[in-house]
């Protein structure tokens, strides 16, 4: 991540973080939350100046007018400054006022034409590129804007934001995090950085060190906080920002952990714990396949006699019947039923071959 860096610094180490303003408000509110950044150890300044709002009289940004404080702050606190681009004309004027990054923001990146235009916008300039997920829990449209983007601009300046997904169920976060997209998209993308949006997952403070943390555990390569110096006073989002003691209690907390050991014990410990995962998944797919052996019979037994494939009473009666085990099993009855969802979808896909075999119609 050597483009991260500004004048002298040197090249940064995970994990990386960015800091700054939900919105730029005022010069004095940004040059106040540089030097919160700056004392906390960011690597990055960022603050919207053109905020996509959902409602129409919510704060908008200021706009272009306020490019020049997040320029002061570029100058005066030698750190290099990023802000929300939705449009070419954005990208435009963060080139003419000299920043050093941009971020495509999550509504932006529902629309492949948005970034397709971006892309073309962003050909050939020295900007990085910070790109966060979609609104909805949407990998290959995440993947796809990524690709947008790598193949008009150079990909070692590219940086993919994980702020979590919008659900139509309230949670406990603002968006949940769906922690196993972004694994995902790293497991595709091994040489691209991910980090994580901690503010815009929580929603409130209280919320933003348990984000912070996993993201840690789970080996991201950073993470990006909104600070404010008055964030009672803050014209956006002012429920996740943090003042200058949230922000230092919170990265007192933190613990960072390393990826791998050097420790010839733990590793050959690991290792021999590893060999008994492997054995047991062995083991459990093993008894999923006797399982659909089963299904395929009873589909079977139902095409004879001219029953559907869906029992719903049954189906009924299997959930609540898992998921009563589930603290017997030391599981999240969550977990037991998602498996289940999965092992009942597949189930009705063997039966449903089966019903449709020797020139029977689709159902």
């Amino acid at each position: 991540m050597q483009w991260l860096t500004s004048g002298e610094s040197s090249p940064i180490t995970s994990p990386l973080k960015i800091m700054g303003p939900c919105s730029a408000e005022s010069e004095e509110q940004i040059l106040e939350a540089a030097a919160m950044a700056r004392d906390a150890g960011a690597h990055m300044f960022r603050a919207g100046v053109w905020k996509p709002r959902s409602r129409p009289n919510s704060f908008q940004g200021m706009g272009s007018y306020a490019l020049p404080w997040l320029k002061r702050v570029q100058q005066e606190y030698h750190m290099p400054v990023c802000t929300e681009a939705a449009n070419p004309h954005h990208v435009e004027m963060a080139i003419q006022s000299g920043l050093d990054a941009v971020w495509i923001g999550a509504r932006t990146m529902t629309n492949p034409f948005a970034v397709q235009e971006l892309a073309e916008s962003l050909k050939g300039t020295k900007l990085g590129i910070l790109i966060k997920n979609p609104i909805n829990p949407d990998l290959e449209l995440w993947c796809g804007g990524i690709e947008r983007i790598i193949q008009h601009t150079a990909s070692e300046k590219l940086l993919a934001i994980h702020r979590g997904f919008s659900v139509y169920r309230p949670r406990v976060y603002r968006n949940t995090p769906m922690w196993e997209i972004p694994i995902e998209l790293r497991r595709r993308y091994p040489k691209l950085s991910v980090i994580c949006d901690a503010s815009h997952i929580a929603g409130e403070k209280k919320l933003i060190y348990q984000v912070v943390q996993t993201a840690l555990n789970l080996d991201f390569d950073g993470f990006m906080l909104e600070i404010h110096p008055n964030p009672e006073k803050a014209k956006s989002d002012a429920q996740q920002q943090l003042n200058a003691e949230d922000l230092k209690t919170l990265l007192s907390k933190l613990v960072f952990r390393k990826p791998i050991s050097e420790d010839p014990d733990f590793n050959a410990n690991l290792e021999a714990l590893r060999y008994d995962i492997d054995q047991l998944d062995r083991e459990i797919l093993s008894m999923i396949s006797t399982r659909m052996d089963v299904v395929r019979e009873i589909g079977k037994y139902k095409k004879a006699n001219q029953v559907t494939v869906l029992q719903f009473e049954r189906w009924k009666q299997m959930m609540e019947s898992r998921s009563m085990s589930s603290e017997e099993l030391l599981l999240s009855s969550e977990f037991i039923e998602r498996f289940m969802q999965l092992i009942h979808k597949e189930a009705i896909l063997h039966q449903n071959k089966i019903m449709n075999e020797n020139g029977d119609q689709n159902s």
